[in-house]
């Protein structure tokens, strides 16, 4: 009875989280055909959503992003109506699923490139996703959801991240990175690790002082983390196709002087 009563009142949390919000407007969408050209294996894909889920993200965390995807290529072999499934994500209403890049084709977005990796790596990161594909989330624990009702809460921004991990319910590490940070994680590749300095004794009054990174919490990720880390290079199609500020028509110089020739 109380399992039944349970799931009925996360189903219905989740389906308010879930709907869109009315003034979403997206300003600089990159089209998927673009978007594929410029995308590689293992790079994440971040979007700025339009749930109300998303909105209270973005407040929680004071970004533009409330989504992240991992990108996969064709990795994959499932397709849905003839798309290929080329991102995987983790959401609360879904679990972990690929999904297709089109998906997102009304959207803003980012791609974040992480640095040098090798294909062993690569294959090891997609992998790693790939297996969790099906992995459905708990939804006992309806506090975590229910915490998302009160989108703007009176607590200090510093202690707002950590409001995504509170109680560390299967819903909340759904919602948020999770299972990106989890999979870079499972190949050692930095996001924002924490990192302490020690001296260390290298002969006779000699000493260096060395960085020793530390793992932080996967569930304490989000995804401007991904935008923010120095380890992650943000790439733009437009510019990386060769982006001429010259070439732009601009409307308000169409009859001017200079355009006409005039001294």
């Amino acid at each position: 009875m109380f399992t039944w009563l349970r799931e009925k009142i996360s189903n219905y949390i989740i389906r308010y989280l879930h709907k869109p919000v009315w003034k979403y407007e997206s300003f600089s969408v990159t089209s998927p055909e673009i978007l594929e050209s410029y995308l590689e294996p293992g790079d994440v894909l971040l979007i700025e959503g339009n749930q109300r889920v998303s909105s209270i993200i973005k407040f929680l965390t004071q970004s533009t992003w409330s989504h992240a995807t991992l990108y996969i290529g064709d990795q994959a072999s499932n397709h849905i109506n003839g798309a290929r499934l080329d991102l995987i994500e983790a959401e609360a209403d879904g679990g972990v699923k690929a999904v297709p890049l089109s998906k997102y084709k009304y959207y803003n977005t980012r791609i974040c490139r992480p640095k040098d990796l090798s294909k062993e790596e690569i294959t090891r990161l997609i992998n790693y996703a790939i297996n969790r594909i099906g992995h459905q989330y708990d939804m006992k624990n309806i506090i975590d959801l229910g915490r998302y009702l009160f989108p703007y809460p009176p607590v200090p921004i510093f202690v707002r991240r950590r409001m995504l991990a509170l109680g560390s319910g299967d819903p909340t590490r759904a919602i948020c990175s999770t299972l990106i940070a989890q999979a870079f994680q499972s190949i050692n590749y930095p996001i924002l690790p924490q990192i302490t300095k020690e001296t260390v004794e290298t002969s006779k009054q000699h000493y260096i002082e060395r960085e020793i990174y530390h793992i932080r919490h996967h569930s304490l990720f989000t995804p401007r983390d991904f935008d923010l880390s120095p380890y992650f290079a943000v790439i733009k199609p437009t510019i990386e196709k060769g982006f001429n500020h010259k070439s732009i028509q601009w409307e308000h110089r169409k009859n001017s002087p200079e355009k006409n020739g005039a001294a």
